[in-house]
């Protein structure tokens, strides 16, 4: 089972404006084995992935393939894809109510949330993410290069991990970035130019 922490251990604290204390959280190493042992076995194929930063837990499982033979045609590629996601569907609504119930027991031992998703193949869907206000609603992977920044000593905060990757892209992408500013400049050129600019 795979296993996403990127922070130390800390002691527990209950959730405040916002979330949770980030100062203050326990540690979650052991959210991949707890989860290993809470969740029902007939649920998923195999141990699911569990990633885990400092505001939440994601749990993506994977479910049995879909069943039949689809043409390798844009109509056979739809109709799988359809069946998949009916799959997914299935087993969200299924397991809907047991489902709260762990996401519950793990936010109070873990003081993070959690989200859920599930895989077939290639496919993933995610149920449910957090709503994090900081650092712009960054998703999970986002923030999870953030605190390995933080982590490493590279940077402070994440705020300053921010401005570090701004200005890593920034000195490895100025020919790309100089094109960008000149196609925006093009643009802006074209609208004066418009139907709807008035004349002078």
């Amino acid at each position: 089972m795979h296993r996403g922490w990127h922070g130390a251990g800390r002691g527990g604290r209950g959730p405040g404006r916002g979330g949770w204390q980030q100062a203050d959280l326990p540690g979650a190493d052991d959210a991949a084995a707890w989860l290993q042992g809470r969740l029902p076995d007939d649920w998923f194929t195999a141990a699911p992935e569990v990633t885990v930063d400092r505001e939440e837990i994601v749990i993506v499982g994977e479910l049995p393939p879909v069943e039949g033979e689809f043409a390798d045609t844009e109509a056979g590629r739809a109709d799988r894809a359809a069946a998949i996601a009916g799959r997914i569907s299935r087993f969200r609504e299924s397991t809907r109510e047991e489902r709260i119930e762990i996401a519950r027991q793990a936010e109070h031992r873990y003081q993070r949330k959690v989200a859920w998703g599930a895989r077939i193949g290639d496919e993933v869907e995610l149920f449910t993410v957090a709503s994090v206000p900081v650092m712009t609603r960054l998703r999970q992977p986002e923030r999870i290069v953030l605190d390995t920044l933080v982590d490493s000593g590279v940077a402070r905060s994440r705020s300053d991990a921010l401005a570090w990757a701004v200005r890593l892209v920034g000195q490895h992408a100025d020919e790309w970035l100089g094109e960008l500013r000149e196609a925006m400049a093009r643009v802006d050129e074209l609208r004066t130019k418009g139907p709807g600019a008035s004349d002078d």
